[in-house]
Parts: structure tokens; C-alpha cells; sequence
């Protein structure tokens, strides 16, 4: 069997940008954050892990040629796009917005007590020039109860958001001692985020706020050391 090489990204090796109304902390390069040795992953560009405080977020700016996702983890996040779109997304729930040709939006915390706790990820279109879109996914009762399910994908198979790359996000909620397996097919990648928990994965023990990565072709064996929420990006 061959042995799969893994990459580990700690947690507190990321990048941290703390701006008072803003916590964020960078997996790849980003903003004021350059680390050429973490560029990002394939097409997957940007993850963030975004703490906004109460009444605060990022006011109206422009996007383009880059498919952007947002996974709320706790409190709210209230969305806005030159699309038209208005929502307000509760945890566990996701948006992604294909910014293609061009498009504007807004995030912020529309609660006056309570902070939002957030991803925003950034994956790189197959081509650019697309005409700007918007898609969610919001687990049904079944998928919520599901420990591995499909959230984004080009084909918007199982109910999930659709992206314009060849990349399947799926969330994995597992419970302690829970095992399951991913396989990485020859000529792709996979990068698994932990959001919270301990997850024990080939010979590693992750934390909550690490990555691991691999582009070896095989099976990889995730077991749940802890209550563990992730997402898993299967990459073209």
C-alpha cells in the first residue's frame, strides 16, 4: 500500500490580522499576510478565520474572477451583493458568490450583542470572465444529521452550492471515535480544515484550526479523537 504524504499547517503558524472590530486568521497569503511558501492549494486560494464583533464588517467592496464562500460557524452573517441578494446566513449554513466579470457585496454582523465567527474561503474559477452568481446550501433535517455530506460542487449534486471549478467540499461532522475514509484519485488533491475538535489522520493528530494536504493517490483514514467539524476539499 503506498504510504500518503501529508502536509501539516498549524494552526498558530497562519497568518493574524487583528484590526479591533476584526479577529482573522490566514491559512494562505492574504492582504498584508505574504508567505511565498503558502500561496494556497491548487485552486483553493484563500481561507480565513474571521472573528467580528457585534454591529461591525466589511463594507461594500468590489470582487472579481474568483468563486467566495462563506461557512457561519456561530452568530450571524448578513450578506449583500450587487446581484440584489440580501440574506442573513445562521451557523452551519453556506453562501457562495461567483464574482466573475465583476461584482460588489457587503458582509457584516448584523447582532448588537452577539459576535460572528465565520469562514470565508476562495477558490479560483475554472475560467475567467463568468457572469456573476450566487448560491447557497442550508442543511435539510437528514443533512444535518449526516457526519459527511456534500456542500459544494460544480454539478450541485445532493442539494449543494454550485461552483464553476472541478472541487467537492464536503463537512464532516464526526463523533468521537468516529473513522471514516477519503479517497484521493491519481491526479488530484485534497485539503482537510479542521474547525473543531481533534482528529487523528495517517500518522498525524490535528487541532482545531489545522490543515492537511496531500496530492498522493490512496485512501486516507480520518478518526475522530474528539467531536470533530471539518471541511474537506477534493481538488482538480
Amino acid at each position: 500500500m503506498q504510504t500518503m504524504q501529508l502536509t501539516i499547517r498549524r494552526a498558530a503558524e497562519r497568518g493574524h490580522a487583528r484590526h479591533g472590530w476584526l479577529d482573522s486568521q490566514h491559512t494562505f497569503s492574504f492582504a498584508d499576510y505574504h508567505d511565498p511558501a503558502h500561496m494556497g492549494f491548487r485552486s483553493l486560494r484563500v481561507i480565513n478565520q474571521d472573528r467580528v464583533q457585534p454591529g461591525r464588517g466589511f463594507g461594500t467592496h468590489p470582487h472579481r474572477d474568483m468563486e467566495i464562500f462563506s461557512y457561519v460557524l456561530e452568530g450571524a452573517l448578513q450578506h449583500q451583493d450587487s446581484l440584489g441578494n440580501g440574506r442573513v446566513l445562521r451557523p452551519g449554513e453556506i453562501q457562495l458568490m461567483s464574482a466573475g466579470t465583476g461584482v460588489t457585496h457587503s458582509e457584516r454582523n448584523p447582532s448588537d450583542r452577539e459576535a460572528l465567527h465565520f469562514l470565508q474561503i476562495w477558490i479560483q474559477p475554472a475560467r475567467r470572465g463568468l457572469t456573476p452568481g450566487y448560491t447557497e446550501w442550508k442543511p435539510d433535517a437528514a443533512a444535518a444529521k449526516r457526519k459527511d455530506v456534500v456542500v459544494i460542487s460544480p454539478d450541485g449534486r445532493d442539494g449543494s452550492a454550485v461552483i464553476h471549478q472541478d472541487a467537492i467540499v464536503r463537512r464532516l461532522r464526526l463523533d468521537a471515535g468516529d473513522a471514516i475514509t477519503h479517497v484521493v484519485a491519481p491526479g488530484r488533491g485534497t485539503w482537510l480544515q479542521l474547525i473543531r475538535g481533534r482528529l487523528q489522520i495517517g500518522e498525524h493528530e490535528l487541532q482545531a484550526g489545522d490543515g492537511a494536504s496531500t496530492e498522493t493517490a490512496g485512501t486516507l483514514s480520518l478518526t475522530a479523537i474528539d467531536p470533530v467539524e471539518a471541511l474537506l476539499f477534493d481538488l482538480a
